[in-house]
């Protein structure tokens, strides 16, 4: 299950997020999305979790929290 995380600090790394994470469960995949021009964070990002109980559980408990000063959104994301 694709997840996105919204709200997040520029400086918030992949590595912070996959922790954040991987308490739940196996990750598949942890990208921030990166703005072209300056090479910093745009503030979100996506992590791909295999078990979409282990996504959803990751969901409840991390929406809401607070990661380096900003209270995150996190929800799945939705398809193209």
């Amino acid at each position: 299950m694709k997840v996105l995380i919204r709200n997040l600090a520029r400086s918030t790394t992949e590595a912070e997020v996959l922790a954040l994470f991987e308490v739940h469960g196996a990750v598949q995949s942890c990208t921030l999305v990166m703005d072209e021009h300056n090479g910093k964070s745009k503030g979100f990002g996506f992590v791909e979790m295999p078990n979409p109980g282990d996504a959803k559980a990751a969901i409840k408990t991390l929406n809401g929290t607070k990661v380096d000063n900003n209270i995150i959104r996190v929800k799945k994301a939705e398809a193209k």
